[in-house]
């Protein structure tokens, strides 16, 4: 036999570079589902569903190519629950004479492959995963020598050198970013467009029993389960989110509404991140959408600045940074995840909003990951580990690559401004406004007589006090410390004695 080529479960691309050249003659696939990968935190339900399924799909795809493909079931009989153990074992079962594998997207697999790698000389090559529009080595390249990496400055070379949005030299609309266009709260009449949901077939069934049986004390539930998992139902879900919810996905990208998850985004995440849809064939259905009229340039730029720019980035960032990138704690946190982030009980109607479709969809959209459950654990002192270690758990689409960034660096600057350029610290009166989760709640983020101050606000001042030293000579946080330069010590003292209250209540499951 030739080659043994390992698809992992979030390489679900035909042209992935560790299947081009295969012989059909020769070469076997190797995909195994192993207990591990599911175990090293104990990821959403729906998300371990998600990729079994797309892997069992994938795999039938190539079958019907006429390529030989071995696939171990989580269930099978001699499953050693690991990926170097099913690789080993394949090899041996094939007598095969070399193994190749694209690069995992976690440094944690990678150091695993490369250990593999160093102790078998010769018998397993590791590919670059090119999938992206950045190399390590393009971004490498982009990095040498900055202080600070901001992801504007990379985004725009990107759109230089790619050409998305761009007239001649200039990017369309005078304009590289519309962001100020895009954070308008939701009008109350305005009716999100119906998601384009997938009903499981008879492979995601025998799934979702399979991880009902084997994982069942995991976070969430499988009863909404209707994910794409084959590449077909993944374009399909693009070409309805450009035509439904993209026109006005800009406008109202950073709104958030109780009851209503999914709003004008795309859902596109998972299968850009498991390998359904390329990173290339989305922007540029994007952007055909703009050129024909049919969505504004605002909506067009949003959308792909979350993929060309931000994704790209946070990728840079991390293989640029680990593994000590995940060590950093620049603001001392330390406090334990409440349990409410697990359980959604809790007096905080927008933490208990965000929390309860987490657990019934394995998803939230970015300004509830950032602004709701990102800025509480920032402004309450929420230990890095701990809290990135639930977002990587609970969220179908997070990959330590892009989760770790997204939420150490951006939601709790535990790097110290790597990669964001301030803390996104907020009071109650950001979700006040772009949302509708304060009507109703138990705290008032006005602090009107005869309800309880929203918890957002003391926590946000006393932020603020506690790292004064740290964060005081932000430019972009010089408006709140010239007014916290304003206050006597004994309103300092009130506020951190209300916002310590309020943590002890938390500790003690009374928030």
């Amino acid at each position: 036999m030739g080659t043994l080529r390992l698809v992992l479960g979030d390489q679900l691309t035909r042209d992935i570079s560790a299947l081009r050249g295969l012989d059909k003659k020769r070469d076997v696939v190797l995909m195994a589902e192993v207990r591990e990968e599911g175990t090293y935190v104990r990821h959403h339900k729906q998300k371990i569903a998600l990729i079994l399924s797309a892997m069992r799909h994938f795999a039938e795809a190539l079958k019907q190519e006429g390529i030989k493909v071995d696939y171990v079931k989580l269930d099978d009989p001699g499953n050693t629950g690991s990926l170097i153990g099913e690789l080993e074992r394949a090899l041996e079962r094939h007598k095969a004479e070399r193994a190749v594998v694209t690069e995992p997207g976690e440094w944690r697999l990678r150091a695993t492959f490369d250990a593999w790698r160093q102790a078998h000389d010769g018998v397993f090559d590791i590919c670059d995963d090119d999938r992206f529009f950045a190399s390590h080595e393009r971004f490498h390249e982009w990095a040498k020598g900055r202080k600070s990496f901001r992801m504007e400055f990379f985004y725009r070379e990107l759109r230089r050198e790619t050409g998305f949005l761009m007239e001649g030299d200039e990017p369309a609309g005078g304009k590289w970013n519309f962001d100020s266009d895009n954070r308008k709260a939701l009008p109350k009449k305005l009716a999100a467009p119906e998601r384009r949901r997938f009903a499981p077939d008879e492979t995601s069934r025998e799934v979702m029993a399979l991880v009902e049986r084997e994982f069942s004390g995991h976070f969430g539930t499988l009863d909404e389960f209707d994910w794409p998992v084959t590449r077909e139902e993944a374009l399909s879900a693009l070409a309805h989110f450009i035509e439904e919810a993209l026109p006005l996905f800009g406008d109202y990208q950073d709104a958030m509404r109780e009851g209503e998850p999914f709003l004008f985004h795309s859902l596109l995440s998972t299968s850009l991140n498991i390998g359904l849809l390329t990173p290339r064939e989305v922007c540029l259905a994007a952007e055909k959408a703009w050129r024909e009229g049919h969505v504004p340039l605002n909506a067009a730029e949003g959308f792909i600045r979350q993929i060309l720019g931000w994704r790209e980035y946070v990728r840079g960032i991390y293989w640029l940074k680990m593994p000590d990138y995940a060590e950093t704690n620049f603001l001392d946190a330390r406090e334990p995840l409440p349990d409410f982030y697990w359980t959604g009980e809790t007096k905080m109607r927008c933490i208990s909003d965000v929390v309860t479709q987490t657990r019934d969809h394995a998803y939230s959209h970015h300004i509830q990951r950032l602004m709701v459950t990102g800025n509480f654990a920032l402004l309450a002192g929420i230990d890095p580990k701990e809290i990135c270690e639930w977002y990587l758990a609970v969220y179908a689409d997070a990959f330590d690559w892009v989760e770790l960034p997204n939420t150490h660096g951006m939601a709790i600057f535990a790097d110290g401004g790597l990669l964001a350029s301030k803390p996104y610290a907020a009071s109650g009166a950001y979700i006040s406004r772009m949302s509708n989760f304060c009507e109703g709640c138990s705290y008032d983020p006005k602090a009107r007589a005869g309800k309880e101050p929203c918890p957002f606000n003391a926590l946000y001042w006393a932020f603020l006090m506690r790292n004064e030293k740290k964060l005081s000579k932000n430019p972009r946080l010089a408006m709140p410390y010239r007014t916290l330069a304003k206050w006597d010590s004994k309103r300092r003292e009130s506020i951190a004695k209300e916002a310590a209250s309020f943590i002890e209540k938390m500790k003690e499951g009374k928030a």
